[in-house]
């Protein structure tokens, strides 16, 4: 019972880790899905289980990153990942990817307005690895989508031979994406509670994350899943291959450096750069502005929030 006691702080970091499921899941098996090339529920049971796994294994690295923007208390953090998880899920509900590590900054950035401590070396770095996200993830799906367009017209191989090596390619960089957004983003589901609960290490915190995570992908993700994974633009099983397997090597990177970035960023990067490369009347542009509005006003609403709580309650 003592044990259970002193968890109930996470009980906010639990709410933003199934917010964070419930909207990220798509992307990593969003055009997948929304292809039909794999049931819903196989891709979500799947995208759980592996979210776990890259969160018990490589989950730790980005919470010091995120814990040293600004101090905090229980009391705070609580705030922070309450403020986060208000404001993705009211982004999932109008159907918007949005990016879960600019709602937890923007929530930790008005923390640290309102208590005037705020630390602008990590800031900055996480500002920066924002920004790199979705190029990196495009100049990574230009060079993967011009290297193996180029093996697959020189392979000799018969239709059906093709698409089944696309499927099960999908399926493979879908477990991929899954372990990278495990490993990246339980940073943002409980990374503002490091150190403040005696007797919860760091790995214990990505452990719990990565299961809160992994019940919003069950319950909760196929809404966003079917709007990212044919609104940008419609894709087939190989540009479906080349998008996600971009953003999941730019994620996983990113995860190894410890800097907790947006998959949502990752695959609209990897996604403009093949409608780039296949000529952009291809790219649902109206689509993709309803996205970057929900990126400018993710860290907006999380910060007012923050502010807001810290305000009533401290």
């Amino acid at each position: 019972m003592g044990a259970l006691v002193g968890l109930a702080p996470l009980s906010g970091g639990l709410f933003l880790g199934w917010a964070l499921g419930a909207n990220d899941a798509a992307n990593v098996f969003g055009t997948a899905v929304a292809a039909r090339i794999i049931p819903y529920w196989r891709a979500a049971l799947l995208c759980a289980c592996f979210v776990v796994l890259g969160a018990a294994l490589q989950g730790a690295a980005g919470i010091e990153t995120l814990s040293a923007i600004t101090t905090q208390t229980v009391t705070t953090a609580v705030i922070v990942s309450i403020a986060s998880a208000i404001t993705v899920t009211a982004m999932t509900i109008l159907k918007l990817p949005v990016s879960t590590s600019q709602g937890v900054v923007g929530a930790i950035l008005g923390i640290g307005l309102a208590t005037d401590r705020t630390e602008l070396g990590p800031l900055l770095k996480v500002v920066l690895c924002w920004i790199g996200t979705p190029i990196g993830s495009l100049i990574i799906a230009v060079i993967a989508y011009k290297v193996l367009a180029f093996g697959f017209r020189r392979a000799p191989m018969s239709m059906f031979t093709r698409d089944k090596i696309l499927w099960s390619g999908l399926l493979l960089v879908g477990l991929y994406g899954s372990y990278a957004l495990g490993a990246n983003n339980v940073t943002n589901t409980v990374g503002m509670f490091s150190g403040l609960l005696p007797g919860v290490s760091d790995r214990l915190l990505a452990v719990i994350g990565g299961l809160a995570i992994a019940s919003g992908t069950i319950t909760f993700g196929r809404r966003v899943m079917l709007r990212l994974g044919s609104g940008i633009m419609r894709l087939d099983a190989f540009t479906a291959f080349v998008a996600v397997l971009s953003m999941s090597i730019t994620v996983h990177v990113f995860a190894i450096v410890g800097a907790p970035i947006s998959t949502t960023q990752g695959i609209v990067g990897a996604t403009l750069g093949i409608g780039f490369l296949r000529g952009a009347h291809a790219i649902h542009f109206n689509a993709l502005r309803h996205i970057v509005v929900g990126w400018v006003f993710t860290p907006i609403m999380a910060l007012i929030l923050a502010a807001a709580g810290y305000a009533i309650f401290c």
